[in-house]
């Protein structure tokens, strides 16, 4: 098969088609499909483009972002989050129930295609399906089936016609499996992909050896912490903590080194990138670090699934990359609105939904940031003037201590070093603290906020994921900033591989071998090519000294301070703190200054982070759409939550 037909599938309750693309395959949208329509070779074809067509309406989709997000210790919620950022942060400011849980989001997405690679597989016999093709199926089944097992605990594996069996008419009953079966299915789906997927893709961004050796190894360590349990958190369907196979923890602990172990050494087309910055750098999308990502194009409005030019946030656009991001286009000096919304990767549009807390900041600046390129990397804290772009004619501003500020110059910075002497505003206006109540420092242009300093309305904006178009050019246009983003969204990374080997490695209690997997990334963290801060080249190697930087001996709170150093902002951060069960010590308090522009003084915020919250609720609409008594939905929801 040289070509797979796009079709996309929601059969866990009817056949529906929703149209979308992939810069990955060749996508051709059809408009009715009959139940027995997997029984033929285009069915098939058609049911594998579309799960890969299925990661967009969930990577990149800011309301399941949030959801894993926002309430962790990466992010709170910003100075203009409504209710679904205020319900993810448990600071008492709204509650999280089966109505307003946006995991919602993955339950009602991933079934429908759950049932299509049940459909592929279940007839890929009769069509002459090959192993490897039968094998992505597999892969995208179990991935999700691992999505949903981690946020709900037990879910079906049986959608109405028997387990992992494809259904073709709609259902309203249904069972939920316990956990142990779940994993059961995930890891022979997955061990089956490691066997029979090819080592290179066969076509841009399909799944591959090394893709499903990353989702088994993550699969095994969290099973592994699930059986060991050490704060003794209830699951759900109740059941015993016991391995269907009669392995304990160790034994998965085992299985997820050796699977990472295994991968570092036969990487096949995948790889670190030289530095840091270049995994997220937009110009270098869909690079050798980045195993597995939900596709966007610019070029297609059809196969982007969405508006080029403007988007109001809804799936499957990637516009995760807003929350995160601070409203700079308030930054006014002397009438001169300075910093113009662009569709460039510093700046792109800003939502103020979600912000990070102190507590994450200082994550990264508790090393040093001159030498670990990740602060850098991963946040814009320098601000530089693009007003001309717009159209404005002046030359320059007048900035602080009445220092000039040219075109393109730096206006305002978020300071990661301590610099004494900022002087904050008493009151704002346009000619005090830029508008926005920055501080000023002897000597300096650029108005100024340091990182004790920031609130929910102006922090350091999330650089990794910003957007960016060709559109956009460096001189003299602003492109398209209010569009979705059409950049990739990155899922796995090859990276994860060395910090879920170092994790396995600490459960096992080899403390040398969890050093060495964590060194390579710090290593690497210290190799300088480029500053974004300074926008300019930047030539420098401080891997010796990140090395020697690493402590003697790792704990879990050292391994989960480096993942996020790795992948702030990502997406993942809630299943990182359920799986080790630090949810509470890590999240349960955080620190940042308020809402208001002249906010300075942080404020110290506690979460009501409770034992039956480390699995969200079921969606009340599943609830609601099933035929049951009111006491079966209530037994059918997890504990904790009610079923509205």
């Amino acid at each position: 098969m040289k070509k797979l037909t796009y079709i996309s599938l929601a059969l866990a309750a009817a056949l529906s088609l929703t149209m979308s693309c992939s810069k990955v395959l060749d996508e051709q949208p059809r408009t009715f499909f009959e139940p027995g329509f997997f029984q033929t070779e285009a069915g098939v074809e058609g049911g594998l483009t579309a799960l890969y067509s299925s990661l967009r309406y969930l990577y990149g989709q800011a309301y399941y972002y949030n959801i894993n997000t926002t309430g962790t210790d990466e992010a709170t919620y910003g100075q203009s989050g409504d209710g679904n950022f205020k319900d993810a942060d448990l600071s008492g400011i709204g509650s999280l129930n089966a109505s307003s849980a946006r995991s919602d989001v993955l339950w009602n997405t991933v079934f429908p295609y759950i049932n299509t690679a049940n459909g592929i597989i279940e007839n890929a016999e009769s069509v002459g399906l090959s192993n490897a093709l039968i094998a992505e199926a597999k892969f995208f089944r179990a991935w999700y089936y691992f999505q949903l097992v981690q946020t709900f605990g037990g879910v079906p594996l049986d959608l109405g016609s028997g387990e992992l069996a494809f259904n073709s008419a709609p259902t309203r009953v249904s069972t939920r499996n316990t956990v142990p079966e779940v994993y059961n299915a995930i890891f022979s789906d997955l061990v089956t992909a490691v066997a029979d997927l090819p080592e290179n893709p066969r076509v841009v961004g399909g799944v591959t050896k090394t893709v499903a050796r990353l989702a088994l190894a993550k699969s095994y360590l969290t099973f592994g912490w699930w059986l060991e349990n050490p704060k003794g958190i209830a699951t759900y369907p109740q059941t015993d903590r016991k391995d269907i196979a009669g392995h304990d923890a160790k034994w998965y602990y085992e299985q997820a080194l050796s699977v990472c172990e295994t991968a570092i050494s036969n990487p096949g087309p995948y790889g670190l990138c030289n530095t840091y910055r270049e995994v997220n750098l937009a110009q270098n999308d869909r690079n050798k670090e980045i195993l597995l990502w939900a596709d966007h194009t610019e070029k297609s409005e059809l196969y982007n699934g969405a508006s080029l030019g403007y988007s109001s946030g809804n799936a499957p656009d990637n516009f995760a990359g807003w929350m995160i991001n601070w409203n700079h286009g308030t930054v006014n000096i002397g009438g001169v609105g300075c910093i113009q919304r662009e569709a460039c990767q510093e700046i792109g549009r800003p939502w103020t939904r979600m912000a990070p807390t102190h507590e994450a900041i200082k994550v990264f600046t508790s090393g040093d940031v001159t030498k670990d390129s990740r602060f850098d990397g991963t946040f814009t804290s320098a601000y530089y003037g693009n007003w001309q772009k717009a159209g404005i004619d002046a030359q320059s501003v007048t900035g602080a201590n009445g220092i000039t500020i040219p075109r393109n110059g730096l206006v305002l910075s978020f300071v990661p070093e301590v610099i004494e002497g900022i002087v904050y505003p008493d009151k704002q206006d346009n000619n005090n603290g830029a508008n926005v109540g920055a501080g000023t420092v002897p000597g300096r242009a650029d108005y100024v906020f340091d990182l004790n300093g920031f609130s929910r309305i102006a922090y350091p904006s999330l650089w990794k994921l910003g957007c960016y178009r060709t559109d956009y050019n460096i001189e003299s246009a602003l492109g398209s900033p209010n569009a979705a983003s059409t950049r990739p969204f990155s899922i796995l990374k090859f990276s994860d591989f060395y910090l879920t080997a170092a994790e396995a490695a600490f459960k096992l209690g080899n403390n040398a071998k969890a050093r060495s997997n964590i060194i390579v990334l710090r290593k690497r963290a210290g190799v300088w090519t480029w500053k974004n801060s300074a926008r300019a080249e930047y030539k420098a190697d401080f891997s010796s000294e990140l090395e020697a930087a690493t402590p003697a001996t790792i704990t879990l709170d050292y391994i989960l301070d480096e993942r996020m150093r790795e992948f702030y902002g990502e997406g993942f951060r809630w299943f990182d703190l359920v799986r080790t069960q630090t949810w509470k010590e890590r999240a349960g308090s955080y620190t940042i200054s308020g809402s208001s522009w002249g906010a300075h003084k942080p404020e110290k915020f506690s979460r009501t982070i409770e034992d039956y919250m480390y699995l969200r609720p079921i969606p009340s609409g599943q609830l609601k759409g099933m035929e049951m008594t009111d006491a079966e939905r209530a037994a059918y929801q997890n504990p904790g939550y009610t079923t509205d």
